[in-house]
């Protein structure tokens, strides 16, 4: 478990290193100029930095709608960063529990953003957990 806490941690910096340079994630891994101070990126963590890539729009939209008066373009960058990691885990990574999502999410805050960081991710990570539990219990089965 230890391994996946340290890639979330990487994929939250490479995410907010593409925030601050403009790259694209496939960029900046295929020059690797991000940070090696804790080793190479696993599969795991490209994976989930890819996905976000993927996903922005949609992830973008979610976090839009559930984030009362906060307009994404104007959250912090770090919080941004980890929102949207989390927010792809809990709507597109089936084989993770959004508890699991949420509750890293927020171990990323306390260390890497505002005092407040904490607080702001577990209220937005919430509403699209509750949000997605909903449309997830509406699909119907497939038979």
């Amino acid at each position: 478990m230890l391994e996946r806490s340290r890639s979330r941690r990487m994929a939250m910096q490479i995410l907010y290193q593409r925030e601050i340079t403009g790259e694209g994630v496939g960029a900046i891994l295929g020059t690797q100029s991000y940070s090696t101070e804790e080793g190479e990126p696993d599969d795991f963590c490209k994976e989930m930095v890819r996905g976000v890539e993927e996903h922005l729009v949609e992830i973008d939209s979610t976090l839009s709608e559930v984030s009362e008066n906060w307009a994404v373009s104007r959250m912090p960058l770090v919080d941004r960063s980890i929102l949207r990691l989390a927010t792809y885990e809990v709507l597109f990574a089936d084989d993770i529990p959004p508890s699991v999502a949420i509750n890293e999410a927020i171990e990323l805050a306390k260390v890497y953003g505002g005092e407040d960081s904490s607080k702001f991710v577990n209220g937005v990570l919430g509403k699209i957990a509750e949000r997605h539990a909903t449309h997830v219990e509406k699909e119907p089965a497939n038979e």
